[in-house]
């Protein structure tokens, strides 16, 4: 039933390597600016992250359109 999608960009990513991936890449200042979410903003860390991102579909959804955008740009 493992069904491989060659056009779904996220399938094999998890939120937590999106997470790391893009802290090391923009940092948490400016994924707070990209994507303006508290557990960015105030006192981020990865475990207050991935617990909200987890629980908030729109705030996921955002995380994830930032995240290829930065796939995207650094194929370019």
């Amino acid at each position: 039933m493992n069904h491989p999608q060659p056009r779904n960009p996220l399938h094999g990513i998890t939120l937590e390597q999106m997470l790391i991936e893009l802290v090391d890449g923009l940092g948490w200042e400016e994924m707070g600016r990209a994507v303006a979410i508290r557990c960015f903003t105030h006192d981020p860390s990865m475990p207050s992250s991935l617990r909200f991102l987890r629980r908030t579909p729109w705030a996921r959804a955002k995380v994830e359109e930032l995240y290829l955008r930065q796939v995207k740009r650094a194929a370019s």
